[in-house]
């Protein structure tokens, strides 16, 4: 699967010209719902049918600054599924150099409404096949085949 590609904006500038830290995370939470609609996966109408996924834990490593208009591409991969949880890794590349600019990871789960969890392998088993089908071609991919 391609890369996510954002375009770096003046107001997520802090006051250095750089993208202010707390911006990572919100590429990453952009780059994970456009993996998920790539991979077939309406977030959207997950939600609407009772299910959500809040983020349990997250973590950035900072390599190098982003500037104001930059073009960076992010790319998900998928580290752990099992249906009830979701392990991601990010990192975050200059479009044009390839320079590494972030790496991260995001950890989420799978609730309903009650805030119980939910396997989505037995109340969205389409949702659960796009993601396995995501690690497997993912796998595939890195294997070069």
């Amino acid at each position: 699967m391609t890369a996510y590609e954002h375009q770096a904006q003046y107001y997520e500038t802090d006051q250095m010209g750089v993208i202010h830290h707390s911006n990572y995370i919100r590429w990453m939470e952009s780059a994970r719902i456009w993996w998920m609609k790539q991979a077939g996966i309406d977030y959207g109408g997950m939600e609407k049918a009772g299910a959500v996924s809040p983020v349990t834990a997250v973590s950035c490593r900072y390599k190098s600054m982003v500037h104001f208009g930059d073009t960076v591409l992010i790319t998900v991969k998928i580290e752990k599924y099992n249906g009830v949880r979701l392990s991601l890794s990010y990192c975050v590349t200059d479009k044009e150099s390839g320079e590494l600019r972030m790496t991260g990871n995001s950890e989420h789960c799978f609730i309903n409404g009650d805030g119980r969890l939910v396997s989505l392998k037995k109340v969205f088993p389409d949702c659960d096949k796009a993601f396995v089908k995501g690690m497997k071609e993912q796998d595939y991919d890195a294997a070069g085949v």
